[in-house]
């Protein structure tokens, strides 16, 4: 196997999967009067482009160029439950999609093989990742007051099943596309 280009390609899945999370934070930042909730947003749209950014020069580095992905976890989720149209739907969102790139993040940073630059690059992005999370938790516990915890909790569990289903679905994808790379 070609390990070099086995993480361009990789990597250029969690690339997109920054650039798809930056789209979903904008389309909050441009649903909320809320002060506060445009800055944090704000830094969290900061946030993902740089991850993006971060991903696109460790594919620099490797001596490639970011491959194009086909955007099959976003289909599926928009597939399976359409667009978030309203606040706690796109908060809940946020948070199930940030709780799986963190989670896939340390998993790879676990890894025996990972070289000292990738793990470098999946340390700042776990930060910000626990950061993500901390703050959309407390936007979450915050609606709690208007919309009721079990609406909340109820929201978040949907969007964790639907997740679960895309995320599926896109890692069968990516794996079929990464043993494609194995059989050259």
């Amino acid at each position: 196997m070609d390990k070099k280009a086995y993480n361009i390609l990789l990597f250029s899945y969690y690339r997109d999967a920054e650039l798809r999370g930056a789209d979903l934070i904008l389309r909050l930042i441009n649903r909320t009067e809320n002060l506060d909730l445009q800055e944090k947003l704000t830094r969290h749209l900061a946030d993902e482009t740089n991850h993006a950014w971060l991903w696109t020069e460790r594919i620099r580095a490797l001596g490639g160029d970011p491959v194009r992905i086909d955007d099959g976890y976003h289909r599926h989720l928009r597939r399976k439950d359409g667009l978030p149209s309203n606040l706690l739907d796109l908060l809940a969102l946020t948070y199930v999609v940030e709780e799986r790139a963190s989670k896939r993040y340390e998993e790879h940073a676990a890894r025996s093989d990972v070289d000292p630059e990738t793990l470098a690059v999946l340390k700042e992005m776990r930060t910000d990742e626990d950061w993500h999370l901390a703050w959309v938790s407390e936007k979450l516990q915050e609606l709690e007051q208007t919309e009721g915890a079990e609406k909340v909790s109820a929201t978040l569990n949907r969007y964790r099943a639907l997740e679960a289903e895309a995320f599926a679905e896109m890692l069968a994808d990516e794996q079929k596309a990464l043993n494609e790379l194995t059989k050259e």
